[in-house]
């Protein structure tokens, strides 16, 4: 039996059971995980639940709530699903990482963010393209893969992770550390249109801004905080037309960037405010060291602050995530999704990179090859993720998941 009758044999199964992959992904919508806050051991549970059924059975990893609380979240458990095909030790082990942890939903929705809704072929709901989508693309990738029948060498193992919008650290970076998982190749979330081999670091940072309350009446009696906050965000501000002349070589990916995401402070209308906090994040490209960018940031705060009578500063770093590289290993993997994504989609699937941060770069870290590749649109503006009305096309799902069965067919062969 040939290679092409095997993948048109994966593709039938995939249309076969498509309403029941859609089904399932309904499912996983509706299951809440916002971070913050961060309770999302609720969805680990209902995943595992769900899988089960297809004969599944997903290992529980609860990282220890004390770890998870001074982390800022409320609960994790990773899943682990291992699959063996041959003999113990014959080939080589790819993991599929999906994260199922998100933003909270925000203002503006016109569909239920938790409904999962079906309408003119797209699927409404946080986290349809970002990226439960691909806990079904995986899943169903795999059940198509081994309803085949095809003689296989090697393993295939999900991970199914709850990290990704604080760093991952107690997501992918906390199975690995403790030696849980240690796969030869990766497969991450991604979109359908572009194989990702390269991404964007992220320096996130708290500064708190010490000034001294006093009544509004007689304000030269205080220290306005928020008035040194502004002295120092426009200072960081002016640094974007700074890094604007910095190019990166990777295709993707542009320039730095800083944006300051969250302000709060002061005490009420009528009193000057004493304190003010804000978040900042720095987008690093892959050519830049983190450890001159944080003290480069750290130096502007600590220059305009002192440019400030009677203000003083507070730096926390917050997030410190290295870019991804491309690793030489992950070129099995890049050939064989541009080979089946021009074949399924029609068109040719670059190798690029992203300006955006996954924690797949803690895979790379750990010297495993891996690329971004799953259920989504051209842009991540196309699929609304972290905004209103975040959605997916059923068609791209569809393919997707073609595409990741066949390219582990290839691979396992």
């Amino acid at each position: 039996m040939t290679f092409s009758t095997d993948y048109a044999r994966l593709d039938s199964w995939i249309d076969a059971h498509f309403d029941e992959e859609t089904a399932f992904l309904q499912q996983l919508i509706r299951v809440p995980t916002d971070t913050p806050p961060g309770n999302n051991a609720p969805h680990a549970e209902r995943t595992a639940e769900l899988i089960k059924a297809f004969g599944f059975e997903a290992e529980k990893h609860p990282v220890p709530e004390a770890e998870v609380r001074g982390y800022g979240m409320e609960s994790i458990t990773n899943l682990i699903v291992r699959r063996q095909y041959g003999g113990k030790g014959e080939g080589k082990t790819i993991a599929l990482n999906a994260h199922g942890d998100v933003v909270p939903p925000g203002e503006g929705w016109t569909r239920d963010p938790y409904g999962g809704e079906i309408v003119d072929g797209k699927i409404y709901g946080r986290a349809s393209a970002v990226s439960k989508c691909d806990f079904a693309s995986f899943t169903f990738a795999v059940r198509a893969l081994e309803a085949l029948g095809a003689p296989l060498k090697g393993a295939v193992e999900l991970h199914f992770t709850y990290d990704e919008e604080f760093g991952g650290e107690m997501g992918p970076g906390w199975l690995l550390k403790n030696g849980l998982t240690k796969p030869d190749l990766l497969i991450a979330a991604g979109f359908s249109y572009e194989v990702v081999t390269a991404h964007n670091g992220c320096l996130q940072m708290e500064v708190t801004v010490h000034g001294k309350m006093a009544h509004a009446a007689i304000p030269d009696t205080g220290v306005d905080a928020l008035q040194g906050a502004v002295h120092i965000l426009n200072a960081l501000y002016a640094q974007n037309a700074l890094y604007q002349q910095v190019t990166s070589r990777v295709e993707g990916i542009k320039h730095p960037y800083l944006n300051v995401g969250r302000i709060e402070g002061g005490t009420n209308t009528n009193v000057v405010p004493g304190k003010v906090v804000f978040k900042l994040d720095r987008r690093m490209i892959p050519e830049e060291n983190p450890a001159e960018v944080e003290a480069n940031i750290r130096q502007v705060i600590a220059d305009a602050a002192a440019g400030r009578k009677g203000i003083t500063v507070d730096i926390k770093r917050l997030l410190l995530a290295n870019s991804m590289r491309p690793l030489p290993g992950n070129k099995p993997l890049v050939e064989a999704i541009q080979k089946h994504g021009e074949a399924l989609f029609g068109q040719k699937i670059p190798a690029m990179g992203t300006p955006l941060y996954t924690d797949v770069r803690l895979y790379a870290e750990a010297g495993i090859p891996g690329v971004i590749y799953g259920a989504g649109p051209r842009t991540v503006l196309e699929s609304h993720a972290k905004r209103a009305d975040e959605r997916l096309e059923l068609e791209d799902l569809r393919r997707a998941t073609k595409v990741i069965a066949r390219t582990l067919r290839d691979l396992l062969a």
